[in-house]
């Protein structure tokens, strides 16, 4: 199943229309650079994509595998797999929940969308591509009748703050909004909630190796 949006975003007043659409194999190579750019040093250059895991994202779940462009040029993506999920289960790092990359776990009739990235080039990111790409896959979410979306979030901030603070005392103040982390604060306004702290989730020198364990809902299939 397809997924194809056209949207406008606003350069001060200025509407320029915008493009949100599954990516293929033509765009790989943009993909590629689009990574680069958004994850530089310290970020584990090793963690960018390679083409065997993309063709992997758009050969097994085509569906969770998004991207956004402006003029016709990539500014963005986001990927998934699905998983089968049931809250309290042993969550695990980055490189088993995904295959490290390549979703080779993708489960088919899993009930929950996980969250395998989602980048946005430094320069395209005053325009919000990031919250409209989580926005279109709460939608796939929706039109899948799934669950829940779920996904790991960095924690960048944690390591200026890690002599002073516990992780669990970390996430606390990012909750009050007593400190900013540029990953869960925006986690958090694109309507994420948070589950658990992830020990050892990725290697990522600015998280200390630390995740967020983070949901979105399906509205339509949970009632208070």
């Amino acid at each position: 199943m397809n997924y194809y949006k056209e949207i406008y975003v606003f350069d001060q007043k200025i509407p320029i229309k915008t493009i949100i659409r599954n990516y293929k194999e033509k765009d790989f190579s943009d993909l590629i650079e689009i990574q680069k750019a958004s994850f530089p040093p310290p970020f584990p250059s090793d963690l960018w994509w390679n083409k065997e895991q993309l063709t992997n994202h758009v050969e097994l779940f085509p569906e969770g595998a998004l991207c956004v462009e402006i003029d016709g040029e990539l500014c963005g993506s986001m990927t998934g797999l699905l998983i089968d999920y049931h809250i309290g289960d042993p969550h695990k790092g980055w490189d088993e929940a995904t295959s490290s990359g390549y979703i080779a776990n993708h489960n088919p009739s899993g009930n929950s969308l996980y969250v395998v990235d989602i980048c946005v080039r430094p320069e395209y990111r005053k325009y919000g591509l990031g919250k409209l790409l989580m926005q279109s896959m709460y939608e796939t979410v929706v039109q899948l009748q799934l669950k829940r979306l779920l996904g790991g979030g960095r924690l960048p901030g944690y390591s200026r703050h890690a002599k002073e603070m516990t992780i669990d005392q970390y996430v606390s103040n990012v909750l009050t909004g007593r400190i900013h982390d540029p990953v869960i604060t925006f986690l958090l306004k694109c309507g994420r909630t948070p589950l658990e702290v992830i020990p050892n989730y990725l290697e990522d020198e600015e998280s200390l190796n630390y995740g967020l364990l983070m949901e979105w809902k399906n509205p339509f299939l949970f009632q208070k």
